[in-house]
């Protein structure tokens, strides 16, 4: 093994099992107000979590730090126009942070596989930037795998409709460079990685020590940048190796636990690949793959799916919910449209089960939420000047006790969510109950299918007790089972896509099976409504 690389399984070590257990945090102005405060604060958390990381050997080297902002746009500006280059709008162009190899010959492979991907597919390349840093005080383990660390600036294309569909393109971009990287087999000491690459938000980490990130990164100290949220996050990896790739925050994400479902997870991911359909990505969908690459740790599969989940239309608290749901299943105090919300979903997406207490950001909304077995702390106050933080624990960051109008802490399947550009808090009841009871139009179009089924008289009972739920049946009479699954896409207004399905149990003769489908298969074909799963089974 040479010293870049991480090792192979061996004796009670097993690379799948890389797992963290540490401390994150997050400070944000409710109303979106950009200030050098914030990420002063940012910092603040991050250092005073400097306990719930780890060193080795070296008290310098630690397990990794890192923070995640909204696109320090007043710095980026003026660092381009150095460069000749006048940027768009904000929103209308992209800044990467990248990791690139420490060798110049493997450097400037990357960066013509960079130029050219991001033309291939219609950006504009407009600049790379040398990102400043300080490395004087890092471990010499650290120095040796030290990346060389740049940024690049990419401009909107003209077929780019609105930042939304931007974002996609940036996740294909950095997704296609990924894949053409690791093709080249580069043996170098600093891996090649996108840490991230995105119109709204930036990150900056390392294998670094919580309190050197702004010292490694002279940029943190700028007073041009500017936020309205700073994620943070203090590695440990418990029982494993630390990484550049592996610190925290990832591109939406800041996890402190593990995912012990992970291996299934990411295997049912796999698997579902080729039935996957995206109106939004289109195309571009199977360029994404593969999604999840090996030697990733947990946080890095969870985010990684997370990001397919909402460039595919999903919302972020959505998303959250199907990820890391609540303990629904039995639980009569609960309301029926939430609990036939996760019994749905449950059929589309496995829970990645902790214990774990997950930030997430999208760089306008930023919130937490703690999976069902609420075993790792979260707590969290606001103020009356409109600041909301959460950490693992409290005391990382002072206000006048006279300021703070709530402080409480995160319960099992609880989220907690800011929404900067409503300007306001979303509790967990308000916005579970918001997306449970969202487009109920489903038992309409259930009314359709069953319409047919009328039609042949074959029908003896019809329950439809829950409009949004997987267990909608229509039985009839026959001595066989047919199970059902259909896909259904319904287009809601002009962007909303909600992807809907449904289980219909029929019983059939045998001899008229496949008449039966067939005609069924037809029927849905004529509403315009794509079956993309069936099974069929003897009862």
């Amino acid at each position: 093994m040479t010293q870049f690389e991480r090792p192979e399984q061996q004796g009670l070590y097993n690379p799948k099992n890389e797992h963290d257990a540490c401390g994150v945090g997050f400070v944000a102005n409710i109303h979106g107000t950009k200030s050098h405060t914030i990420v002063a604060q940012g910092l603040q958390i991050l250092t005073n979590l400097t306990h719930r990381g780890a060193t080795g050997y070296d008290p310098k080297l630690g397990d990794g730090a890192g923070i995640l902002i909204q696109m320090p746009d007043g710095l980026i500006r003026d660092e381009a126009k150095k460069l000749s280059v006048d940027l768009p709008l904000s929103g209308q162009y992209a800044c990467g942070l990248i990791f690139f190899p420490q060798s110049n010959s493997h450097r400037t492979q990357c960066e013509k596989i960079i130029t050219d991907i991001i033309k291939e597919e219609g950006q504009t390349f407009l600049a790379w930037r040398d990102v400043p840093t300080n490395n004087s005080n890092i471990a010499d383990a650290a120095k040796a795998l030290e990346p060389k660390i740049k940024q690049v600036i990419i401009g909107q294309g003209g077929d780019i409709k609105d930042q939304n569909h931007f974002e996609r393109k940036l996740f294909v971009i950095r997704k296609r460079i990924e894949h053409s990287v690791k093709k080249l087999g580069l043996d170098d000491p600093a891996q090649f990685y996108i840490p991230s690459l995105s119109s709204r938000t930036i990150v900056y980490k390392g294998m670094l020590l919580a309190n050197e990130v702004d010292t490694y990164y002279p940029d943190l100290k700028d007073e041009r940048v500017t936020s309205a949220l700073a994620l943070v996050h203090q590695r440990f990896s418990t029982n494993t190796f630390p990484a550049w790739d592996l610190a925290h925050p990832f591109r939406m994400i800041a996890h402190n636990g593990e995912i012990n479902t992970v291996q299934g997870n990411v295997n049912w991911m796999r698997a579902r690949h080729e039935s996957m359909q995206s109106a939004l990505l289109g195309d571009d969908l199977e360029k994404l793959w593969p999604l999840i690459v090996e030697g990733q740790s947990d946080s890095a599969c969870f985010d990684n799916c997370l990001e397919l989940l909402v460039a595919g239309g999903y919302s972020l608290p959505h998303a959250m919910m199907m990820l890391i749901p609540e303990a629904w299943s039995g639980n009569p105090m609960m309301d029926e449209n939430r609990r036939a919300f996760y019994e749905y979903h449950a059929a589309l997406m496995e829970p990645w089960d902790g214990p774990a207490a997950v930030a997430f950001t999208d760089g306008r909304m930023i919130g937490a939420t703690l999976d069902r077995n609420g075993l790792r702390p979260a707590r969290y106050l606001m103020t009356d000047d409109g600041v909301v933080m959460m950490a693992s624990e409290m005391g990382v960051l002072q206000f006048p006790q006279e300021k703070i109008i709530k402080k409480w802490r995160l319960q099992p399947g609880k989220m907690l969510l800011i929404d900067m550009e409503k300007g306001r808090i979303i509790d967990d009841e308000e916005v579970k109950k918001e997306l449970a009871t969202h487009n109920l139009i489903a038992s309409g179009l259930i009314a359709l299918v069953t319409s047919w089924v009328t039609s042949q008289k074959q029908i003896v009972r019809l329950n439809l007790k829950r409009p949004y739920s997987i267990h909608n049946k229509v039985l009839v009479t026959h001595k066989k089972i047919l199970n059902l699954f259909c896909n259904l896409w319904w287009q809601m207004g002009k962007r909303t896509q909600v992807r809907w399905a449904m289980m219909l149990h029929f019983q059939y003769s045998q001899k008229n099976q496949n008449l039966f489908t067939t005609t069924l298969n037809n029927y849905l074909h004529k509403l315009r409504i794509h079956r993309s799963i069936l099974f069929v089974k003897s009862w």
